[in-house]
Parts: C-alpha cells; structure tokens; sequence
C-alpha cells in the first residue's frame, strides 16, 4: 500500500475514544499531520483544521498517537462515515466550480502548520 501522504482519496480516521470521521485533505506536519474535514469551509477558523500529534506507524492502516488511519470502506465498512463522505461528494457536485481551489486548501493547511 502507498505511504501515508502519497494516498489522494479520503480516508477515515478514528480515535481511541471512539470518535471517528473522515479526512479530505491531509498533510505532513511538524507535530504529525493536519487534516481537513468534509464540511470544513462552513466551521470557524479555529476549528477549519485538525492536528494529530505522534509518529506515523503502519503501511495501511497508520497509526498516528492514538488515531488509527485507513481506507474508507475498508476493514469492517462503517455506513456512518460511508455517509459522510457520499454528502461531502454531494456538496462539491453541488458547489461545483465556486469550491475552493487546491492551492486555497494547502494555503488553509500551511496556516495550520502543514508541511508542503
């Protein structure tokens, strides 16, 4: 399977407490990575990205802290987060070419402390 950062689809991550979501954009951060969530553009700055702390470990799944990182769709399908992602896709069909651009989200990122 393709290193962590080298994978281009969503990906769900959950949480040892048994949280869980997807990532649509993910990047290298000092710390360990910083994600973007569907729905980030409508959440106030503050909250728009996410930091995982720890060390990436894995080949697929990853491990990172005390997140676990893997496909969507993968490993025991979850219907919740298969949902999540069909309304995020539904909403940048929707949005269409008034979405923000690829270098606008890196820039979000970079703000972060992503590592691009």
């Amino acid at each position: 399977m393709p290193e962590l950062f080298d994978m281009k689809r969503p990906l769900a991550v959950k949480y040892q407490n048994g949280e869980k979501s997807i990532m649509v954009a993910y990047y290298r951060h000092g710390k360990g990575m910083v994600y973007l969530e569907p729905f980030w553009e409508q959440k106030p700055d503050d909250k728009k990205a996410i930091v995982i702390s720890g060390e990436v470990t894995g080949e697929g799944p990853w491990k990172i802290g005390e997140a676990v990182i893997s496909l969507v769709g993968c490993h025991n399908t979850d219907a919740e987060l298969a949902k999540m992602l069909s309304d995020w896709e539904f909403h940048l069909q929707t949005v269409g070419a008034d979405y923000y651009k690829a270098e606008e989200t890196r820039e979000l990122a970079r703000r972060h402390g992503a590592i691009i």
